[in-house]
């Protein structure tokens, strides 16, 4: 199980995205391929099928975050590729580790503060147990008290993968709000 909460695009933010791109481009979909499968989908955050109605959109999962938190990234906006279903989505069904954990992969773990400007980052090659090493590099980038989230990115294209949340602070005899 894994320690943080792994946030998958957010539902209405794919029906936007299945209409026009973060660049302003329509979408534009297509069946994948042997070529695609495997490639991870940002809305349910599996592996790419074979035959599934995909698109490759243009995302700025910043910009997104920083309009409903009131953030001002500045030029640390920045949007990029990532692949989505093109049609209804099953939605995320979180598993037992982090999504697109295969040991021996590297990522970036890159930390935004609440400006959302970019208040540090790691390499992380996901080791044999790929739970305890994203905890480590999550415990590691919420251990600054600036930081409010992460992005966890591919370092061969530099693609968004997921996002993780600094959690919520709970008090003693309470549980948190809104589940």
């Amino acid at each position: 199980m894994t320690k943080y909460t792994v946030l998958p695009l957010d539902a209405a933010v794919l029906k936007e995205l299945q209409a026009v791109d973060d660049a302003g481009r329509p979408c534009a979909p297509y069946t994948a391929t042997d070529d695609d499968a495997g490639s991870p989908l940002r809305c349910c955050l599996r592996p790419v099928a074979v035959g599934e109605r995909i698109a490759l959109v243009s995302y700025a999962p910043l910009r997104r975050w920083a309009a409903a938190s009131g953030a001002r990234p500045g030029a640390y906006d920045e949007q990029g590729p990532v692949f989505v279903h093109a049609e209804e989505c099953p939605g995320f069904a979180p598993g037992a580790g982090y999504p697109f954990d295969r040991p021996g992969a590297l990522r970036t773990v890159r930390r935004y503060d609440a400006r959302g400007h970019i208040a540090g980052g790691r390499l992380l090659e996901i080791p044999a147990d790929a739970t305890a090493g994203f905890d480590a590099a999550f415990d590691d980038a919420f251990g600054d008290p600036d930081v409010q989230l992460v992005h966890v990115r591919a370092l061969e294209y530099g693609c968004f993968h997921f996002e993780v949340r600094r959690p919520a602070v709970r008090t003693r005899g309470t549980e948190p709000q809104g589940r």
